[in-house]
């Protein structure tokens, strides 16, 4: 199928921009940005939400003037005009439709190019009308798996054209029916191989829900309520000298075309809710702040100044057993933490505190953040303003009086992996897989498949030099235990035996300990999670750093029985391939023959690779004509491992993981 993706200036060579410098961007300036709230909750007569995506111009605080001294404002995308979109606040038990509508359109109603560069090279979301895709997810949302927002479930404008699994989004909304507990969650778009680009573009916004503890909280003054209750949305990112988005896209791999997706993106000007740098009057009193990391790649490790008490209330799901008193927080991309800081303290009158970041880049062992670089600063609370006596004074208790419940046993214990090959163009490849089966793409067949209401374990082995943010759909789960390990790696296949665990069991620090949905698994570690899965259907879990997500460290999760066409070796959705071709016998120890049905007149190549993308074998394409044909595949020369046989047919290709066995 055609992608009918245009690129626009963004997509030109580094070289060939000029780059925004983040010294020029002012900073502690622009007052922070509070994002509207759409009340969904009880007596909000609010059976349908529109929540509609389009283009715009917005503000973002870069400091740049046109020639009649207005603000130079930045081409953006979001929902309901506005980035990042309206907050959403919804109540435990309270179902919540919402319809997401793609108007990526001009004045004309004609569909728009993509405001950053589009990778062709990688598995993609293929429209065949004109027209960006997208498709949104709820993140952290305990959600049926057709309201998910599934990376295939895509649409373009006026849904003209659908992904192979889309079922809802335009004309049918999603169904959220709220049964979790009170928590920040927040929606996102989540589009096959542009996840990245979508969210940089602009559409991600806060979907709060709460309950009656939460309010009970409130109403007693243990914690803070609005207007002292405030989400900030944290992204990096690099903008032209006109004060337009940029996105990278050079390959760091010499010969490859471009543009081309890189292994992670740092942006060196940090976004809180979508205003540089920006800056928050606030009285002498406790303040409530959700922290979100909604970043590609970047991890951040907050800090404030002495004498302003930081407690950890909340993680990903909900809040903690307890308020835990914290001198740092790490948050990795896609997850969430709740803070209350206390600006009582008499000495901080009239002061300016600048919270301030130190992770490294990569995480954990990866260049430094100096403390004059850009993104060592986050933004400012200037305690400035008088204390509104209209509002009582909160007091955090020692205690919410909310134990976790008790999980239910495990039934069964998974073994799976985080690695990184290449990819067909020496590109690096971060994937997820199996201990025993080794790396897989995100096509390849189904391994993780819990049964309906069953509990299980997954031991998550880090074979990267780097800190992975692990984020399962559907669920909530715990962070049993670290630990270090040592083990035999087929580097080829990511095949994992041998292992030696090492070093002392470590469990998750106390700000971790909570309910959670997105966790960095650390490199040269072992990390054991345990989850419920109670609603059937298609799911995925995947690295939440957006470029890895993006290609290929993503794996489809089905809950329950599962379907018999996704048994087969074919990717999920792609019905069309179920009678394209076969091969046969799969496994297989030297010859095969694949059987190639062909609906019309059509030019045909194979290649066979390896699960890093290198090309390990080739039947050169040339015409068959209508009808059944076959084609043998030699094997006797390739060493025993997993594979994927890719048929070609007319430019649009079909794959299939085949097993060489011994």
């Amino acid at each position: 199928m055609p992608v009918f993706f245009c690129f626009s200036l963004q997509s030109l060579p580094l070289e060939a921009q000029i780059l925004l410098n983040s010294k020029d961007v002012p900073k502690f300036v622009n007052p922070l940005p509070i994002p509207s709230v759409i009340n969904a909750g009880p007596g909000s007569g609010n059976q349908v939400i529109t929540m509609t995506v389009s283009q715009f111009q917005q503000d973002l605080g870069l400091g740049l003037k046109d020639a009649l001294g207005k603000p130079i404002l930045t081409t953006v995308w979001g929902y309901n005009d506005q980035y990042p979109g309206p907050t959403i606040v919804a109540t435990k038990g309270k179902p919540v439709s919402v319809k997401w509508l793609n108007r990526l359109v001009d004045a004309n109603g004609n569909a728009l190019p993509h405001l950053l560069p589009v990778d062709p090279t990688i598995d993609l979301a293929k429209p065949t009308s004109p027209g960006v895709p997208i498709v949104t997810h709820l993140h952290g949302g305990h959600t049926e798996s057709a309201s998910d927002g599934l990376p295939e479930a895509w649409y373009t404008p006026y849904g003209q054209s659908k992904g192979p699994i889309f079922k809802k989004g335009e004309q049918v909304p999603y169904y959220y029916d709220n049964s979790q507990e009170a928590a920040t969650l927040w929606y996102h778009d989540h589009t096959l191989g542009i996840t990245r680009l979508n969210v940089y573009a602009g559409l991600a916004g806060f979907y709060l829900l709460t309950d009656g503890i939460e309010k009970a909280l409130q109403q007693s003054n243990w914690l803070p309520a609005q207007p002292y209750d405030i989400g900030l949305a944290i992204q990096d990112r690099m903008f032209t000298a006109d004060g337009q988005l940029f996105y990278p896209s050079e390959s760091e791999v010499e010969g490859t075309t471009g543009p081309s997706i890189l292994p992670e993106f740092f942006g060196d000007i940090i976004l809180v809710n979508g205003k540089a740098w920006p800056k928050l009057k606030v009285e002498p009193r406790q303040y409530r702040f959700r922290l979100l990391n909604g970043s590609d790649s970047r991890f951040y490790n907050l800090k404030l100044p002495e004498g302003v008490a930081m407690w950890q209330i909340a993680s990903d799901q909900g809040l903690l057993a307890q308020p835990i008193l914290q001198n740092e927080l790490l948050l990795g991309p896609g997850e969430r933490k709740e803070v209350i800081l206390d600006f009582s303290n008499a000495a901080l009158q009239g002061k300016t505190l600048i919270l301030t970041n130190n992770a490294r880049t990569p995480y954990p062992f990866g260049d430094d953040v100096d403390a004059d670089d850009s993104p060592s600063q986050i933004m400012a609370f200037s305690v400035t303003l008088p204390l509104n006596k209209a509002y009582p004074l909160t007091f955090l208790p020692a205690t919410f009086n909310k134990p976790l419940a008790k999980m239910p046993p495990a039934t069964k214990t998974r073994k799976l992996i985080l690695f990184e090959g290449e990819d067909e163009y020496g590109r690096l490849l971060p994937m997820l897989g199996t201990m025993e089966g080794g790396a897989m793409r995100s096509h390849d067949p189904i391994t993780e498949n819990p049964g309906m209401n069953k509990t299980e374990i997954w031991e998550i082995y880090n074979l990267t030099p780097d800190a992975h943010p692990i984020h399962l759909h559907l669920v909530s789960f715990r962070v049993l235990s670290n630990q270090k390990f040592n083990g035999t790696v087929n580097e080829e296949t990511g095949m994992l035996s041998n292992v030696q665990l090492e070093g002392p069991l470590m469990v998750p620090e106390p700000g971790q300990a909570g309910r959670k949905d997105t966790y960095p698994v650390a490199p040269g570690q072992v990390t054991r999670l345990i989850a419920t899965f109670d609603k059937q259907g298609l799911y995925t879990w995947h690295c939440h750093i957006l470029s890895h997500e993006d290609h290929d460290m993503m794996r489809p999760l089905y809950v329950g029985q599962l379907p018999t066409k996704m048994l087969a070796n074919q990717p999920i959705g792609s019905d069309e391939k179920n009678d394209l071709f076969q091969v046969v016998p799969n496994p297989f120890s030297g010859a095969a023959t694949i059987t190639v049905k062909l609906p019309e007149s059509s030019q045909v190549g194979v290649k066979l690779l390896d699960l890093n993308g290198h090309l390990r074998h080739a039947i050169e394409g040339k015409a068959y004509g209508k009808g059944a044909h076959q084609l043998f595949l030699n094997g006797h020369n390739l060493p025993a491992g997993i594979y994927v046989c890719e048929v070609t047919v007319n430019q649009q290709s079909y794959r299939q993981r085949l097993v060489v066995a011994r």
